[in-house]
């Protein structure tokens, strides 16, 4: 369907672009001649006719050189019977061609999609020739280039030769979008569908779903998006349409963000740059996103030395960047584009974006991947990156990272921190090796049993998050990662809360204690802390235990919150946590053990409602609580 009409408009048009520039495509590729760099437009924008012109013609071509940044149609002069006539020189290595850059039958240039425009321009790349597909003319006699802004405009304004087929079904976008007939030397009048792209589900849809649920939680309203290439960063999508005042900063616009922009979520009102616009450099989608972006104020297209410049990105408040990843090792280092020694697809706008949010107030550059590959026989998070795989995002770049098993908070944090963080959100069956690995790499404590990753997944049923005296408080099960937090809200307490905790003086609390606390399995021995949030940092600002005497099924209880929130009802809700986790687990009865004068925990147990039995011993109460009975 086209989206300009035909008729009278379809005329004018022609009139426009008649004379000596129209031709047809095999005459104008023709012109070509040999031994020329030939750039052709990029992904749903690749000007289909001309490559099919450009084989017609290959007998009048020969070493001609391609330069492409991603293609999803037709690559016929990839094919080893032209080897003598094109070499394919890619930016971005898509399915297509992965195989032909691996046999050493197309070349690969590894560059950041930001700093193309830039070697365009400088010369440090030549293009002779810029095969492109454009809108119809507009009255001032300028087309579009629709869906594929990138670096084809650039490319487009750097060639000796410009070669347009002019479509009526490419969109008309607005934005920085635009090439006048004048600067186009042959014009080809060829009306075709536009490419159309949907991500493949490379995963199971509950991997999916899981991920996307925790990518959501990590995006703020009035954030600003970024979402990568492929179906799992896309995941998080479904998740964000109850969010409000998103806005759209991204280099690929495709059906996913578009349904987030109908659906109300995004309105870019909070953009700090771009105020109340989509700003994207290409489409790759269907026909109801070419309907969508066709004419639409609201939508921008801009080159990719704009949408990628990490200073542009990073001058936007709040910039979430969610991008995927093949392999993450223990130290947070990312590798997204090679497999060993195989090339798998390109540095793209990952690495522009990925620094470009983390430079942003409030941003997060987010690596979002299933736990496993080739059908859980691997993990994705391993100990080193695999031989030959090359480090696309630093360990310094990366902030969190997403799989179905959780977030990894890694910015900040050290290498014992990160490894813990990223071995509990690998896959449970891979959990044990990467913890010996990471000790004997010497990344964490050789006394870190690691119990929580033996088979056991993660309680989040148990998290939970009350406001309590205007101030958002979040309990939840406590976890490796928490020892920095929880050694910090020890040397916080008062000496009055220490000797009512620890029923006598304690000076310190080494790392061996805290391994106690938080080494948990999360069935006989269970820990819940809870904490509030200033700007970036959580602080524990108290914990709950208990440790189930198996032979009694009874489980001993402690708690302890830090003075400020005393008499606030932490101690209440931690009670009212252990209870109910303890009666998921089938345990009888609670034990405790006070101090005589700790009157307020003793009437804590009191107003519980259970059955409590409070002898006294000397100077201590010794408590029981059946779980059962009221």
């Amino acid at each position: 369907m086209a989206i300009n009409g035909k008729g009278s408009r379809m005329a004018k048009d022609r009139q426009m672009t008649s004379g000596k520039k129209t031709t047809t495509a095999e005459e104008a590729v023709r012109s070509i001649g040999r031994g020329k760099t030939i750039f052709i437009g990029t992904g749903c924008g690749e000007p289909q006719a001309l490559v099919k012109a450009l084989i017609a013609e290959s007998e009048n071509l020969g070493d001609n050189e391609i330069v492409q940044t991603l293609s999803l149609g037709l690559m016929p002069y990839n094919e080893e019977r032209f080897t003598d006539r094109f070499r394919l020189n890619a930016f971005f290595i898509g399915p297509n061609v992965r195989y032909a850059v691996n046999d050493g039958r197309a070349d690969y240039t590894p560059v950041n999609l930001s700093q193309i425009a830039r070697m365009f321009d400088s010369g440090k790349i030549v293009i002779d020739v810029a095969l492109i597909q454009v809108s119809p003319p507009d009255a001032n006699g300028d087309c579009s280039f629709g869906v594929s802004v990138d670096i084809t405009k650039s490319a487009a304004e750097n060639a000796d030769m410009v070669i347009a087929q002019v479509n009526h079904n490419m969109p008309r976008t607005h934005g920085d979008s635009l090439i006048n007939l004048s600067e186009i030397d042959h014009i080809v009048e060829i009306d075709e569908p536009i490419l159309e792209w949907r991500p493949e589900r490379e995963e199971k849809r509950e991997v999916l779903t899981k991920i996307g649920k925790y990518l959501s939680d990590l995006v703020p309203d009035g954030a600003t998006l970024q979402i990568g290439y492929g179906s799992t960063p896309d995941a998080a999508i479904k998740y964000l349409t109850k969010k409000k005042d998103l806005g759209v900063h991204t280099e690929l616009l495709s059906d996913g963000l578009v349904s987030l922009v109908e659906s109300g979520a995004v309105n870019g009102v909070k953009k700090t740059k771009d105020n109340g616009k989509v700003v994207a450099s290409f489409v790759m989608g269907t026909q109801h996103v070419y309907d969508f972006i066709n004419d639409n104020a609201m939508i921008e297209m801009r080159p990719s030395s704009y949408t990628n410049d990490p200073c542009i990105i990073g001058h936007q408040e709040n910039m979430i960047s969610i991008n995927s990843a093949l392999q993450v090792d223990l130290t947070g280092q990312v590798c997204a584009d090679q497999l060993g020694n195989k090339f798998f697809s390109g540095l793209g706008g990952h690495v522009d974006f990925m620094r470009g949010a983390a430079r942003s107030r409030g941003g997060k550059p987010i690596i979002a991947m299933p736990s496993t590959a080739r059908d859980g026989s691997v993990s994705r998070i391993m100990p080193t990156l695999d031989p030959g795989s090359a480090v696309t995002t630093t360990r310094g770049d990366v902030h969190y990272v997403v799989t179905e098993y959780g977030i990894a908070e890694l910015h900040g944090k050290s290498i014992s921190q990160r490894a813990l963080s990223l071995i509990s959100i690998a896959h449970p069956k891979f959990r044990a090796e990467l913890l010996a690995h990471a000790k004997s790499l010497g990344y964490i404590f050789k006394d870190v049993s690691g119990m929580t990753f033996t088979g056991t997944i993660y309680p989040e049923q148990y998290e939970a998050v009350l406001v309590m005296k205007g101030v958002e408080v979040y309990f939840r099960p406590a976890k490796l990662t928490d020892e920095a937090m929880i050694k910090e809200m020890f040397y916080s307490l008062s000496e009055a809360t220490m000797y009512q905790r620890y029923m006598g003086p304690k000076k310190q609390m080494p790392h061996k204690e805290i391994q106690r606390l938080i080494d948990i399995d999360y069935e006989g021995t269970m820990t819940v802390i809870a904490m509030t949030k200033d700007k970036d940092r959580f602080q524990v600002i108290g914990m709950a235990s208990y440790d189930v005497d198996k032979a009694k099924n009874t489980a001993e209880v402690a708690f302890v919150v830090v003075d400020r929130w005393q008499n606030k009802g932490i101690g209440s809700q931690f009670m009212e946590m252990l209870i109910k986790i303890a009666k998921d687990k089938g345990v009888k009865a609670f034990t405790a053990e006070l101090l005589s004068e700790n009157f307020r925990m003793l009437d804590m147990f009191y107003r519980t409602g259970l059955k409590v039995e409070a002898r006294l011993v000397e100077d201590t109460y010794m408590v029981n609580m059946d779980l059962w009975s009221k």
